[in-house]
């Protein structure tokens, strides 16, 4: 029972630094596959969603489907959105056992993090909280 308490935390603290490490990695992918879709389109257009992303074999179909909590890459779900010239990506974590922090990325390729599901979203300016970079 003593190895169990010990050993049960330390297991779950370094599930979530996994799927931590996933949705940041996701996101690297995200920026450069939306770079390269962009540059393929014939207006220039960054991709609509994740599906396209998916449709045109830019990532894989469990990552083109984790736009919810039920349908998770790794603990986490991806809420994509454009405007024009300009897009964004947030990795928001299943449930608090599957991680414990937010991260978002843009058209910029830097990858930021928050504590907070209420961080200033560089696009609209929404939100409470503050994200820092991380790369």
């Amino acid at each position: 029972a003593i190895i169990a308490a010990i050993a049960i935390p330390n297991l779950l603290n370094a599930k979530m630094a996994g799927n931590e490490a996933a949705a940041v990695s996701s996101l690297r992918t995200l920026s450069t596959v939306c770079e390269q879709s962009r540059n393929r389109d014939l207006t220039g257009a960054y991709p609509a969603d994740l599906a396209e992303l998916g449709t045109e074999n830019y990532i894989d179909s469990t990552f083109a489907a984790a736009i919810a909590s039920t349908s998770a890459k790794s603990g986490y779900f991806f809420t994509y959105s454009v405007d024009g010239s300009t897009w964004s990506c947030k990795a928001s974590p299943a449930s608090t056992s599957d991680g414990g922090l937010y991260f978002m990325v843009d058209q910029s390729g830097v990858i930021y993090k928050s504590d907070s599901d209420l961080a200033v979203d560089a696009l609209t300016g929404v939100g409470t909280g503050v994200w820092n970079p991380i790369q």
